[in-house]
């Protein structure tokens, strides 16, 4: 349809072919078999001019509109593609998005006022490609290997109870009296009754046990505050309550779990795109290796 209209708007095949920087035949072979393919013929050819049919002129008509609104498309994506603008979608697990990226997002749509945000949260495991997410955010040691990671923060876990749990119940010295106490469990743990210690090299693997589990870590810190027990929570939630008072930090000599940390996860592509790369740029600039959330816990 592009080489037709070139035809007829360069008054022939030859003008047409250099404009294109492509054969005269090709020209022509393109031509005859459009018309072919539909049924008619187009041009009316002599060795002088050329003319359009009636159903050539119609056609023609029809390509204008049809080219027109691919020129559109085009730009359209140039613009999208020269600068952060559009719509990003963004996927996030239920408690940081809340806690961390809600807050965030004035600032950064503030930075870039093209841009609109569509966030949605879960903690289910979702596909970004499948589902259209632009970008997610995922706390974890393990990655998809189909997508690009960023490391934004690291992910660090406490064990920690509120004052009035340990004024009632006892302060637990080591990871093995934990057998005695009411552990809350977090269900989408990867071992819900079994924590894990680490101190000078030496793994401990403790089995715990409790009255309360929650596949969401702002429902365990409610428990958690409210004195039931015993829980392991990511300090990016209970980061605030540990510097206020509010609960206790337990085993500070001990690592625990497996390392890991919040990554920015987007699909592998050799153009990625601005929107993207600035809010991913944007995260890495307000968190970074020592966030806020892990101030006066973790030096």
């Amino acid at each position: 349809m592009a080489i037709f209209a070139r035809v007829i708007e360069t008054g022939g095949f030859s003008t047409a072919a250099r404009d294109l920087g492509v054969s005269k035949s090709l020209v022509s072979k393109e031509v005859s078999r459009l018309e072919d393919r539909l049924g008619v013929r187009l041009l009316n050819r002599t060795t002088r001019r050329l003319s359009l049919t009636e159903a050539g002129a119609a056609f023609y008509e029809g390509c204008q509109r049809v080219l027109n609104e691919a020129e559109s498309a085009k730009e359209a994506v140039s613009h999208l593609a020269s600068a952060p603008r559009g719509q990003l979608k963004v996927n996030a697990p239920m408690s940081f998005g809340i806690m961390h990226l809600g807050p965030a997002l004035p600032a950064f749509l503030e930075r870039f006022p093209e841009l609109d945000v569509q966030m949605v949260l879960n903690d289910r495991v979702v596909d970004l490609i499948d589902e259209g997410f632009d970008v997610g955010v995922r706390i974890t040691r393990m990655l998809d290997s189909s997508l690009i990671a960023r490391r934004l923060a690291p992910n660090r876990l406490v064990a920690c109870a509120a004052p009035s749990y340990l004024k009632k119940h006892g302060t637990p010295r080591r990871p093995e009296e934990l057998k005695r106490h009411n552990c809350l469990g977090y269900s989408y743990s990867k071992s819900p009754g079994i924590w894990e210690f680490r101190s000078e090299g030496t793994r401990h693997k403790v089995a715990v046990s409790g009255r309360f589990t929650a596949n969401n870590g702002d429902v365990i810190q409610a428990a958690l505050l409210s004195g039931f027990g015993i829980a392991v929570q990511p300090s990016f939630i209970a980061g605030d309550d540990l510097r206020s008072g509010r609960l206790v930090r337990l085993f500070e000599g001990y690592q625990i779990g497996e390392e890991s940390a919040v990554h920015a996860v987007f699909p592998a592509n050799r153009n990625l795109s601005p929107k993207v790369r600035v809010f991913v740029d944007f995260l890495v600039e307000r968190f970074g290796d020592l966030p806020y959330w892990d101030a006066e816990i973790w030096d």
